[in-house]
């Protein structure tokens, strides 16, 4: 089974984003992408990466599931998931993930993954015999805008973690 959202990502090394912010920005910059791809438009990365309170050294995943439901309020679902079965079920909803991939607060120094620490927006699955491949938006580097790539659960599953951020369906 293969699932792959529609989804058109943004970089950490744009323009518009304050140049001694690019480095650290991927974590504002997978809300954004998020949020952008439900509302249509995207929170300025600058003021996004304050609120969220992102520093030089990253963005913890506690952080952005605390601060980000602080600023987007009741209006949607912002919460650790832990099961891939529920990964799945998310993007098969329609449904991308903010995913964070942390080699150092995992203490899995020596651990090979497909990046040390790093956020990203999950953006589909695909079962395969013994694995499942991760759709991922890498959010770009200072060359080259983000690029859709497929990573492996299986080697990397030691140091995700998977963030819920869905809007609430309103009741009419």
């Amino acid at each position: 089974m293969k699932v792959l959202l529609p989804f058109q990502a943004m970089s950490q090394y744009a323009k518009e984003i304050p140049e001694a912010m690019r480095p650290s920005a991927c974590g504002p910059v997978t809300a954004a992408s998020i949020l952008r791809y439900h509302e249509g438009i995207a929170p300025g990365i600058g003021e996004l990466y304050k609120q969220l309170g992102a520093t030089k050294i990253g963005l913890s995943a506690f952080c952005l599931t605390r601060r980000l439901q602080k600023l987007a309020g009741p209006r949607y679902t912002i919460k650790r998931v832990q099961s891939i079965e529920r990964v799945k079920q998310e993007l098969m909803a329609g449904h991308p993930l903010a995913l964070k991939f942390d080699r150092y607060f995992s203490f899995r120094w020596r651990h090979k993954t497909s990046f040390a620490y790093h956020w990203v927006v999950l953006a589909g699955f695909e079962e395969t015999e013994d694995d499942i491949l991760l759709w991922i938006h890498d959010n770009g580097q200072k060359n080259r805008p983000s690029k859709l790539r497929a990573v492996s659960y299986r080697d990397n599953r030691d140091v995700l973690s998977f963030i819920q951020i869905t809007p609430v369906p309103k009741i009419t």
